[in-house]
């Protein structure tokens, strides 16, 4: 799941470090997808740094519910299939662009009918202190931590995760996440006919998106 989709889980949280760590996997991934962490391998057990690793914990149980979703394998494969005419002479897999693009749709609808906020994410992001970010990085073992503080300083600056409340900004925030592996992922013809398919697939989704969330959910109570 994408960064919005992990905060819809802990939307009425009052604790800024816990949605941290429920994002800080991608974040690091986004930073340097060089970073390996294993916070798990140390031992946080009170202050905000404990808040961040059951954040942290969360995000790798979500992540493996959605995953494994009949949901995910479904609508990730349909995406796939509608979104091979459009890839014919890219580079880009077409099973990794299913993958991520069932993620954004998610996060888009979730903005468009109002489920949370990008303003609500992006003030929980802004109350955090480097400090205790850097101090959890240091533990979990990451040699220099200033470089996921310059990388998390321009994210929280940015604020684009507001654009995916513009159906048609999915298609160009795919693109963008291609960039990181393909330097030319997509022509302008390619990026139009990608929108067309987000559009018509987010149309179908609308109305029962929040099964996937409800089902997740139920799991994390278990």
């Amino acid at each position: 799941m994408n960064f919005l989709s992990h905060y819809y889980f802990d939307r009425h949280t009052t604790n800024c470090y816990h949605v941290l760590g429920t994002v800080l996997p991608d974040l690091l991934k986004n930073a340097d997808k060089s970073i390996i962490l294993h916070p798990q391998e140390y031992n946080y057990t009170d202050g905000p740094a404990h808040h961040i690793f059951n954040g942290w914990e969360k995000h790798l149980e979500v992540d493996r519910h959605f995953h494994n979703a009949n949901f995910f394998k479904t609508h990730s494969h349909q995406l796939k299939l509608a979104l091979l005419p459009a890839l014919n002479g890219s580079p880009v897999k077409p099973f990794f662009l299913g993958h991520i693009a069932i993620e954004l749709i998610l996060d888009n609808l979730l903005l468009t009918t109002e489920q949370i906020t990008a303003h609500g994410f992006y003030e929980h992001l802004g109350s955090c202190e480097d400090e205790v970010i850097i101090e959890f990085l240091t533990k979990s073992g990451m040699k220099d931590p200033s470089l996921f503080i310059r990388f998390f300083t321009k994210f929280k600056n940015d604020q684009y995760l507001h654009t995916y409340a513009r159906t048609e900004q999915v298609a160009y925030a795919l693109k963008r996440i291609c960039m990181r592996i393909w330097s030319n992922p997509f022509t302008p013809g390619q990026e139009a006919a990608i929108n067309e398919v987000i559009i018509d697939y987010r149309k179908k989704l609308e109305s029962n998106f929040l099964e996937i969330f409800s089902e997740i959910e139920a799991k994390l109570l278990c």
